[in-house]
């Protein structure tokens, strides 16, 4: 997945992360999810349909 530091997909690419690494969403809006990549210490916009929550 993709993490952006803007929405649009032209938005400069901040990293690529890799199945099971944690995303912590802060806001949903237009199908794009904002938030931070801790393990990186990166925020950024994500598409939110490659999500899956977990408890």
């Amino acid at each position: 997945m993709t993490l952006r530091e803007g929405r649009a997909t032209n938005s400069t690419v901040l990293a690529e992360l890799r199945s099971g690494e944690t995303f912590e969403v802060l806001e949903l809006a237009g199908g794009h999810a904002w938030g931070i990549a801790p393990h990186l210490g990166l925020v950024g916009y994500c598409d939110a349909g490659l999500l899956e929550r977990v408890q």
